[in-house]
Formats: C-alpha cells, sequence, structure tokens
C-alpha cells in the first residue's frame, strides 16, 4: 500500500470512529422498556476494534514518515517544516492586515495612527512563504503517492 493509500484510510478510519461515536451516544439511552435502534455493546466492539486499527496505521505511517528521505530530510521533517511555515504564514497575513487598516480621522485635531512595520514587505514575505509552502506540499503529495508504507 502506498503512503498516499494509508492517509486516506487514516482519514476514512477518523470519519467512521466519529459516526460510530455518534451512533453510540444514540443508542445509550432510552426509555424504560423500548429497546434502542442498535446495540451498543456491538457498536462499542466495533469502536475498539477500528480504535486498534488506527493506532496501528498511524504507527506504520509515522514509521514510513521517519525512514522516508526526500531532499535530504525525512519526510518527518518535511511534514514539520510545512507545519512551521503555515504558521508563519498565518502570522505575517494577521499583522500585514492590522498594520494596514486605514483609522478614519474627522477632524485634524484627532490622534493619528501610524504603522510600525512595513505592510508591503509582510505581504511579500506571505506571498513568498506561501509559495514555499506550495512547494514543499507539492514535494510531500509526490512522495505519498511514490513511497510504500512500512
Amino acid at each position: 500500500m502506498k503512503l498516499a493509500e494509508a492517509l486516506q484510510q487514516r482519514a476514512d478510519l477518523c470519519r467512521k470512529l466519529d459516526e460510530l461515536k455518534n451512533r453510540i451516544r444514540d443508542s445509550a439511552l432510552t426509555q424504560e422498556g423500548e429497546k434502542p435502534s442498535e446495540d451498543p455493546q456491538e457498536l462499542l466492539q466495533e469502536y475498539d476494534k477500528d480504535v486498534e486499527e488506527l493506532a496501528d496505521l498511524i504507527a506504520r505511517i509515522n514509521l514510513t514518515n521517519c525512514n522516508t528521505i526526500r531532499n535530504g530530510k525525512t519526510l518527518t521533517e518535511l511534514i514539520a517544516q510545512k507545519d512551521a511555515l503555515s504558521i508563519k504564514l498565518q502570522g505575517y497575513r494577521e499583522i500585514a492586515d492590522t498594520a494596514g487598516q486605514n483609522t478614519y480621522r474627522a477632524r485634524n485635531t484627532e490622534i493619528r495612527i501610524l504603522t510600525t512595520v512595513d505592510v508591503k514587505e509582510l505581504r511579500k514575505k506571505a506571498d513568498d512563504t506561501a509559495k514555499q509552502i506550495r512547494l514543499l506540499d507539492n514535494t510531500l503529495q509526490e512522495t505519498n503517492w511514490t513511497t510504500e508504507l512500512k
């Protein structure tokens, strides 16, 4: 199985676990003398089995990410780099948005609000960071589709 398929399977299992949890909650209480629409014990067994399967899959994905080298770095390092760049991008954009706000003044006697950062430069840094993220994501996606799961 390719790493990309395992990642899709992980996402599917997470969705299934959420659905099972909701079905168990719906069947956890019933009116006296009535039966729930589904047997909560059977659902709990399925839930436990799927959690174990998810744990195994996550371990295999992590092992693969730690042992797969691309551009001189493990996939784990590339993912961490992408996450850090995403945080940086969000920060640049939020700071630029705040600094770029025009404050309305009705008269010249009111207090002037001035920006203390170069908004244009921040927006350029944000654009450059977004490009780095896209390129890194392309590398990760390509690698996911060509790497066998350990």
